[in-house]
């Protein structure tokens, strides 16, 4: 019995915080309500942070920015660069207003694909080789899912949520303007890359 609490111990070290149930949470603490709905609760003793929207495109576009890694740093304004280091493992590094020190962190991405319905999971994997990136705070809770749900051949409900934990000397009080600002900045850009993709 020992051994079994002791592997369920490891385990949860190894693979990170997961937010596939995300949608199954309740009592949200409601930050922004307008057209990117913006909310926040702890879950698992981390700071949960979720934006909604629905966007005017294909799923299936969608979808393909989502998992285009590589080209991040020209979709997500504060993303400046990402290093694949696997497959599905990407070292991701942003940059923050002045003047605070940037973040980054590396996650391994589950990606599961259903009948008008994609999932997009993300989490740090704490058994990995990480590379350290000079003034710049690691995040080693980093976490995050997508989830996008068809509404028809040319609309998608947009669901992003993440760890919104950002250590280093960022304040706590700022930390809901923060959440706001990366919610509606996330979907904004992803909505921009997606127009600009449709006129070429």
């Amino acid at each position: 019995m020992k051994l079994f609490f002791l592997l369920i111990f490891i385990h949860s070290f190894s693979v990170g915080l997961d937010l596939r149930d995300i949608k199954n949470l309740k009592n949200w603490n409601l930050l922004q309500d307008n057209s990117v709905k913006i909310e926040s609760r702890i879950y698992k003793g981390f700071p949960i942070s979720k934006a909604e929207t629905v966007l005017q495109h294909n799923i299936e576009a969608i979808a393909d920015i989502i998992k285009d890694f590589d080209n991040y740093p020209k979709i997500f304004e504060r993303v400046t660069n990402t290093l694949r280091l696997g497959e599905n493992t990407v070292h991701i590094i942003l940059d923050m207003p002045f003047p605070f020190d940037g973040r980054d962190y590396i996650v391994e991405y589950e990606i599961i694909e259903n009948i008008d319905s994609w999932m997009f999971l993300f989490s740090s994997q704490k058994n990995k080789s990480n590379p350290k990136v000079d003034d710049h705070v690691r995040l080693p809770n980093a976490a995050g899912v997508w989830i996008l749900n068809k509404t028809s051949d040319n609309s998608t409900k947009v669901t992003y949520a993440w760890n919104g934990e950002l250590l280093g000397s960022f304040p706590d009080f700022g930390l809901e303007k923060a959440w706001i600002t990366q919610g509606s900045e996330v979907l904004a850009w992803l909505d921009q890359a997606l127009s600009i993709k449709q006129k070429i």
